[in-house]
């Protein structure tokens, strides 16, 4: 490369950058929900373009320092770089960045705390409808329709953002000695998680079932009821 034109590309390298932080300013302002990664705490966040001296405006709901109290501290919003949304406070200092993991999902992290979750409201009303859709008596089923096992998935809280789940009597040895008790929704696949930290994930696929992942010849599958 010629020293002419790596001059020229460092002269458009401020201008794509500034267009890009430009896009994602006009794409956050508007109603978005900040939660625990499963929505067991929320608070819903309305972000305006408004500029003030230490950022842009934004408006919290009156529950938000009760269900989150660290949001109490949040009195703006930015972006930072090419990708970062900075939620900050009155001295313009991060309270928590978040960044982008998929279209519309943000994430940041709080040492000691954890992960917490930007997403659109809208998109994050159709996720709670989803996990409500969820509560009640599955079974596990193999790929040849034999039933190995039932259980049932409770909107009762258990660890963290886990809720708890029970396994009927007379499962299959495999499904048993897994021993699943928590189970939670988190970027599109179900999680079961036993005691011992061991996890199962299930992806919808397309006949509204839930199937074991990574697939295997003899896949388990969640249906509903049986």
């Amino acid at each position: 490369m010629t020293a002419a034109a790596l001059t020229a590309l460092l002269a458009l390298a401020p201008a794509v950058r500034a267009q890009d932080a430009s896009t994602l300013k006009k794409e956050m302002i508007g109603q978005w929900e900040l939660a625990t990664t499963e929505r067991s705490k929320t608070c819903v966040i309305t972000m305006k373009g408004d500029a003030t001296p230490q950022g842009l405006k934004l408006e919290l709901e009156p529950g938000c320092a009760k269900a989150l109290p660290f949001t109490k501290d949040i009195t703006a919003w930015n972006i930072k770089g090419l990708d970062i949304v900075r939620l900050q406070d009155a001295a313009g200092q991060p309270v928590i960045d978040f960044t982008e993991v998929e279209s519309g999902i943000f994430e940041g992290l709080r040492t000691g705390e954890g992960v917490y979750i930007l997403q659109n409201l809208a998109a994050a009303r159709s996720l709670a409808k989803s996990m409500d859709q969820m509560i009640g008596d599955w079974s596990m089923v193999r790929g040849n329709g034999q039933t190995v096992c039932g259980l049932t998935l409770t909107n009762t809280e258990a660890t963290g953002d886990n809720f708890q789940v029970f396994l009927k009597p007379k499962c299959d040895p495999a499904v048993a000695a897994f021993a699943p008790n928590q189970w939670r929704l988190e970027r599109g696949q179900m999680i079961l998680m036993s005691a011992k930290g061991e996890t199962w994930q299930f992806e919808a696929d397309d006949n509204a079932q839930w199937r074991r992942v990574p697939d295997t010849a003899d896949p388990l599958i969640m249906v509903r009821g049986q």
